[in-house]
């Protein structure tokens, strides 16, 4: 999860999509990406996010949407991006009933210890490559780790 939907998310989405159907493990996992915020629902993500993904052989056709109380109650995992998306995603699951989602940022599981994935938004193609090597790494992580 991300504020936007159209940068990070989208493409730790992708990447963790890519890895479940090479492992063959698809079945077992319900993958998708939201925003806290509603400023871009509908929107496809960032043409530069789409492009990184391609240079990689991975194609999306997620839009973006905005996080719903029904993704607290059927997620096992809401993996956040930094520490704005992880409270104020702890501060909307406090307002739902049966919230069993784990919300953890996806940077907990980068084995070089990279925290916080950026938002490249205002950055350069090279950023959007930084995001997508830290959403590898912590995304075959945390497939790794048992469930």
């Amino acid at each position: 999860v991300s504020i936007g939907n159209i940068c990070r998310s989208p493409i730790a989405e992708a990447v963790f999509r890519k890895l479940v159907t090479d492992e063959k493990v698809e079945n077992k996992w319900m993958t998708d990406s939201a925003a806290v915020s509603d400023w871009n629902v509908g929107r496809s993500p960032d043409a530069r996010a789409l492009s990184c993904l391609r240079n990689h052989g991975i194609e999306t056709a997620h839009k973006a949407r905005q996080i719903t109380k029904d993704d607290f109650q059927s997620f096992d995992y809401i993996l956040c991006m930094d520490e704005s998306n992880l409270r104020d995603l702890k501060r909307k699951s406090n307002q739902v009933k049966d919230c069993k989602a784990k919300i953890e940022l996806l940077g907990t599981y980068d084995p070089q210890k990279q925290l916080i994935i950026e938002d490249p938004y205002y950055g350069n193609e090279k950023d959007f490559e930084t995001v997508y090597e830290q959403c590898v790494r912590c995304c075959k992580a945390f497939l790794e780790k048992p469930h």
